[in-house]
């Protein structure tokens, strides 16, 4: 048991160097929703890539499809079809694809992700006051890699949020329209954004 805790933070040490090294070289990570953004996706020099499509029996060859392209690739769980949402799924992930980590919004998949060794980033929509009061205590109890917020283009809520994570590398996401969003975001202390804006994914920064 010590043994395979050692191997899953081994695991996760390597994940987060990568990802951290890899944001500061390409701060843009393409999204892809379809076959063929996946393929531009491929061909971008960015190393880091979100999954946001497929079902339970397509995601191990579009995974493998990005891992033999050489990119670090995160599947976004909840937006998988025919994977339900209990740990199962986040279990499925890890044992069936490639995948290096997983993206949701639902604590319990992300703790999942955590004791299984897979990166994990835990996405916050901030529709309300709420939600914000809400992002410490959750980034607390799950201790995500990576916290993510949307929509993007909300600079002060940016470096609001950053206090409240506690040391957590922050990504944007959602609602990025052209470059002055991403700069914007960066600029207010976000490591990386993340789009489906395929019109951004290689600026020149």
């Amino acid at each position: 048991m010590a043994t395979e805790m050692t191997k899953v933070y081994a695991r996760k040490k390597k994940y987060r160097e990568f990802f951290n090294d890899s944001t500061c070289r390409f701060p843009v990570i393409p999204a892809v929703k379809n076959d063929e953004w996946l393929e531009s996706a491929i061909n971008t020099e960015c190393e880091i890539v979100y999954v946001l499509y497929g079902n339970i029996c397509t995601i191990p060859k579009l995974v493998k499809k990005l891992k033999d392209a050489g990119k670090m690739v995160i599947v976004h769980v909840d937006l998988i079809t025919g994977l339900a949402s209990k740990d199962v799924c986040v279990d499925y992930i890890r044992e069936f694809t490639e995948a290096d980590g997983i993206i949701s919004t639902k604590a319990h998949m992300i703790k999942r992700g955590n004791e299984v060794g897979l990166f994990t980033i835990q996405r916050f929509f901030m529709i309300d006051q709420l939600t914000y009061d809400n992002v410490k205590k959750n980034v607390r109890d799950t201790d995500p890699d990576v916290v993510e917020i949307m929509p993007a283009g909300l600079e002060k809520m940016i470096r609001y949020a950053l206090e409240e994570v506690e040391g957590k590398p922050l990504v944007a996401s959602g609602l990025v329209l052209d470059k002055t969003d991403v700069t914007k975001a960066l600029g207010a202390g976000a490591i990386a954004v993340t789009t489906t804006n395929r019109t951004v994914w290689n600026p020149d920064f």
